[in-house]
């Protein structure tokens, strides 16, 4: 049954989604699985969206040059050769032509994926339910309309991710979606837990903060932040997981961590670092690179992986973050 037909779509799109000339965006939609892209394409109908059904992820490489939307989605559960080289052409595609990409995959595909998509900059989702589908869709529409009249800034960008969680929260409600079917299939464990960080702290590079100077103090001993990590994670035997819903500082800390072990660190890593629905994770550490705050790292021995890293600038604000704590704690000792 599609929001169309249940009447719950308006509450969230009121108004059939259109430019400004009145035209309704339209939404290329690729998928191997015919049940899945028909879901699609008859969601994003029902949510206001013109639709193009262009078929399976294959014509990207076999078939004809094909049209495409304003957004185009993919859903890629499963990669081969074949499948990456359509990803690799889209990618290319969609970067020379200014489109908007979305693709939905699985998170034993996610490193391929990710690695395959470097020019686009697309939203990645991993096993997205068909409420999240939409509002992925709403968002990169929203984020088309924010440049249309400036470019957006870094702590925009930032603010947007929290208005998306509240967004996110209230079409799961109208889904009847139950907090279980919420994290099914995305939700990672082994990583650690949450804590919110402001926009501006996160922003510092761009945002005309005075740079620090050339006499950067060396970062801790990694078993000393895996420590703090761990000690991170006691909080959800006492609180509620959900208090500490953003996972930027979690990622800060794995990355330093990693970077003083000399270890490189995939997404599927990071994401699981963040301990949060992995299409959360993916959509911070999307802004994140945005911000300059990380870096993606292209595997010289490998073109088909890719890896994240700190900033220069974000090693070493953690060193001097990790400068002020640490004294502090060990007079308390």
């Amino acid at each position: 049954m599609t929001y169309a037909q249940r009447g719950e779509a308006g509450d969230v799109f009121p108004e059939p989604v259109s430019d400004a000339a009145g035209v309704r965006p339209s939404v290329a939609v690729f998928a191997n699985r015919p049940r899945v892209r028909s879901e699609i394409c008859d969601d994003l109908t029902g949510a206001g969206f013109r639709t193009l059904d262009n078929g399976p992820v294959d014509v990207l490489v076999d078939g004809p040059i094909t049209l495409m939307g304003d957004v185009v989605m993919v859903d890629c559960p499963s990669v081969d050769g074949a499948v990456l080289a359509a990803l690799s052409r889209l990618d290319q595609r969609v970067a020379r032509t200014g489109a908007h990409l979305i693709v939905s995959t699985t998170l034993d595909a996610l490193d391929d994926v990710f690695a395959a998509l470097d020019q686009s900059h697309p939203q990645i989702m991993v096993q997205p339910t068909r409420a999240e589908r939409i509002i992925a869709v709403g968002r990169v529409m929203a984020d088309m309309s924010s440049s249309r009249v400036r470019e957006m800034s870094d702590e925009d960008r930032l603010n947007l991710l929290y208005l998306s969680r509240q967004v996110e929260a209230i079409a799961h409600k109208l889904e009847g979606l139950s907090d279980h079917s919420l994290k099914s299939g995305t939700a990672l464990s082994g990583g650690v837990q949450k804590v919110k960080t402001q926009s501006e702290q996160l922003s510092n590079e761009k945002s005309g903060a005075p740079a620090f100077n050339s006499s950067r103090p060396r970062l801790p001993d990694p078993g000393f932040v895996r420590r703090v990590i761990a000690a991170r994670q006691t909080r959800a035997k006492f609180f509620d997981a959900e208090l500490f819903a953003d996972p930027a500082w979690d990622m800060l800390l794995d990355l330093t961590a990693a970077h003083g072990e000399n270890i490189r660190v995939s997404v599927t890593s990071l994401c699981i670092a963040a301990s949060v629905p992995a299409t959360i994770s993916l959509r911070w550490l999307k802004q994140m690179v945005d911000c300059g705050i990380f870096e993606r790292i292209a595997d010289p021995s490998d073109k088909r992986r890719a890896f994240i890293a700190l900033s220069s600038t974000s090693l070493e604000g953690m060193a001097r973050y990790f400068e002020e704590v640490e004294v502090p704690l060990a007079n308390a000792a």
